[in-house]
């Protein structure tokens, strides 16, 4: 679930939040959770945001004040990054949620997680274990079309593919096996090197891959090993990034 937040004003700034507030109100006429209200007061040097939502019977408010007295533009400024832990959920878009259900759960054997509203859109979640999930909103009469993973194509697109991790070649073979036998295309083993995988598409034509890593890439993988880094031409960052971490940082606006 998600609704549009405060853009940071021109001075910019990245310093944590200096309270978070939220409480819960009984509400006159349920409905499915949906943003009531966002309000963005203008006043300088900082964003107030207030946000209402509805769920079930309560009303929930959440307020939050932060300071954006200054930007840093080195990452060793910045405050500690989280233990990131895997895909929470990976959103993409259906315009056929009953077939989507039945190939990720019929087909790939995957546990159907919860099943919500974003108002008037179905919400569902795939779990892929370890708490990571593929989650699908439904939109009737969404474009859907299909690409080969790593292919260049003149569709306005912001996906390529989806790749699964699974544990080892024996899950691998047996999961191409499972998707052959239940009469979808898939390809055979492909060796990347650092990893092997196999590539098939879903019923919305997204190209999904599953895959299990040949390298270390836990927090004790030797950072440059040559297996994994192998570009003969990185980017300046991937040097910065092996002598003493990144430092320059770039900035992003909200959509």
């Amino acid at each position: 679930m998600s609704s549009r937040r405060a853009r940071p004003s021109a001075t910019g700034g990245t310093n944590p939040l200096k309270y978070w507030k939220v409480s819960h109100t009984p509400v006159a006429n349920p409905s499915c959770e949906a943003p009531l209200s966002l309000i963005l007061p203008p006043v300088s040097g900082r964003v107030e945001i207030a946000q209402r939502w509805k769920t079930g019977s309560m009303e929930t408010e959440i307020e939050t004040e932060s300071d954006f007295a200054k930007t840093v533009g080195r990452a060793s400024e910045l405050p500690a990054a989280p233990a990131w832990g895997g895909v929470n959920h990976l959103a993409l878009v259906t315009p056929d949620m009953d077939a989507t259900v039945r190939f990720y759960v019929g087909v790939l054997g995957m546990a159907l997680v919860a099943t919500t509203m974003a108002g008037p859109m179905r919400h569902y979640f795939f779990s892929i274990g370890n708490g990571n999930t593929v989650a699908f909103f439904e939109v009737p009469g969404a474009e859907t079309f299909s690409k080969a993973a790593g292919s260049p194509t003149d569709r306005a697109i912001q996906l390529d593919h989806i790749s699964f991790d699974v544990p080892d070649e024996a899950a691998l073979e047996t999961l191409r096996v499972r998707i052959a036998a239940a009469g979808s295309e898939v390809t055979e083993v492909v060796d990347h090197q650092i990893f092997r995988s196999i590539y098939f598409t879903d019923p919305n034509g997204i190209a999904l891959e599953a895959s299990y890593w040949r390298i270390n890439i836990g927090p004790d993988a030797v950072a440059g090993d040559p297996l994994a880094f192998a570009d003969p031409n990185p980017v300046p960052a991937v040097a910065e990034f092996l002598a003493s971490g990144i430092q320059e940082l770039v900035r992003t606006r909200l959509v």
